[in-house]
């Protein structure tokens, strides 16, 4: 099999994704219940959070069981299509 026909991923696998936005009142809330909408067993307890140097923008690490490219996609469109997000990684 060439190299480039060789998938990146094999799935089912444990996925990190990454969610900046602004500091804000209800941003991590939203991100949790677009996580769980693609992710249903993603525990909310596990995110992770990390404040920028002065607490402008905050950083929130999900890792979810990714079933498959499709899943993955999706979340990711959602994700970026939502007004507080400014990046997903």
């Amino acid at each position: 099999m060439p190299e480039h026909d060789t998938p990146v991923l094999a799935f089912p696998c444990e996925f990190p994704i990454k969610i900046m936005g602004k500091t804000q009142t209800g941003f991590a809330q939203a991100v949790i219940e677009i996580v769980q909408r693609h992710a249903p067993e993603f525990d909310a307890a596990t995110l992770e959070m990390r404040p920028s140097r002065e607490s402008k923008y905050l950083s929130l690490t999900c890792t979810i069981r990714a079933e498959s490219r499709e899943q993955l996609d999706e979340l990711y469109r959602e994700l970026c299509d939502h007004p507080m997000v400014t990046m997903v990684l």
